[in-house]
């Protein structure tokens, strides 16, 4: 049996790739090592929760020496680094939180995990998960690829390409055995509604305006979050040590044209009058800093690793805005804070 251990395993993406795990790979026993900040949502993993194969540990990756205890006392074999602060405008105004948490909180784990596993690392791996926004912004041509030069335009994206350096530095140093990929906008089922997609849906629900930076003209490249979780399990499984493995979905779209769509789409679902969602648009001003275009190249992951993502976007946006259709009470207790006392009332 092995040990690995998921770091941020109850926010958006990570509480996907823990089910996969715990799910996938009865021989692995899976820590879930999570914070619990206002992303960090415990009832995204109910249904795998009493799973033999499952640990949750509430822990902050800011605190070094209890990353250190946590290593050795699971003797943990394997690392999957998702924890991160992630929302762009929160960087701009609370820079050195994405500072402590990416940076270095990332160090933290790449300390704990070369004194724990010592001189022998065979059979050992740290994979690193990181963001398309290392790489800048992009025009109207041309894709991000492993070899892209880094670009970062906000605190964020600096952050996330900071800790992308330090794990390629302690891979090249201490011989530590590493992977990272870096993937595109992700979205689905129980993503916390500050991002665009799940904000739209909720807004919608309860007939707010939709707000759209500048005229919407940002575009990006859109991945399922199940099919990122499907690409984490091969690039953790088999990804070549000290290399990159870029995730993205080929599917690019303008704000705009995704907020039109989701109003378009929960109109006909919630049997409202055509057109009647898109009234609530509401163009504010743009985001500093704001990156025009992202787009990944992933032929790489296809070609070396054998995976590709499995929908396209009006596929994957259907089902998404189904589950939340499906699941309003989960939305009304993140919005309104009430989550939070899970961990309180099921692990204290």
């Amino acid at each position: 049996m092995k040990n690995i251990l998921i770091t941020g395993g109850a926010g958006f993406i990570g509480s996907h790739v823990v089910r996969l795990f715990v799910q996938n790979y009865p021989q692995y026993h899976i820590y879930n090592l999570d914070v619990l900040t206002y992303a960090g949502n415990l009832k995204n993993l109910t249904d795998i929760e009493s799973a033999s194969n499952y640990t949750f540990i509430k822990a902050d990756i800011n605190d070094g020496d209890l990353m250190e205890e946590i290593m050795v006392k699971h003797a943990i074999d394997g690392v999957i680094h998702l924890a991160a602060e992630s929302h762009v405008d929160r960087s701009i105004s609370d820079p050195m939180a994405f500072v402590r948490t990416n940076i270095i909180g990332t160090v933290n784990l790449l300390n704990a995990a070369r004194k724990a596993w010592g001189a022998d690392m065979s059979d050992k791996r740290f994979y690193h998960v990181s963001t398309d926004e290392v790489y800048g912004s992009l025009d109207n041509g041309g894709f991000f690829t492993e070899t892209t030069s880094y670009d970062p335009q906000s605190p964020y994206s600096a952050s996330k390409a900071g800790s992308d350096h330090f794990v390629r530095a302690y891979h090249n140093t201490y011989k530590l055995p590493v992977v990272i990929s870096n993937c595109s906008n992700n979205y689905g089922p129980n993503q916390f509604p500050e991002k665009l997609i799940p904000l739209t849906i909720n807004n919608i629900l309860n007939n707010k305006p939709l707000p759209v930076y500048g005229k919407g003209e940002n575009v990006r490249d859109w991945l399922y979050v199940v099919d990122h979780a499907r690409a984490i399990d091969q690039v953790f499984h088999q990804g070549v040590f000290g290399e990159t493995y870029n995730i993205g979905g080929f599917n690019e779209w303008k704000n705009i044209d995704i907020v039109q769509l989701i109003c378009d789409i929960m109109d006909k679902k919630l049997g409202k009058a055509e057109g009647s969602s898109r009234q609530l648009i509401t163009f504010v001003t743009d985001r500093a800093g704001h990156d025009l275009r992202y787009a990944i190249d992933a032929q790489k992951i296809m070609k070396d690793l054998g995976w590709q993502p499995s929908l396209q976007f009006e596929e994957g946006i259907d089902k998404t805005i189904d589950w939340y259709l499906a699941n309003k009470t989960w939305m009304e207790e993140v919005t309104s804070g009430s989550y939070q006392e899970y961990y309180s009332q099921h692990y204290s």
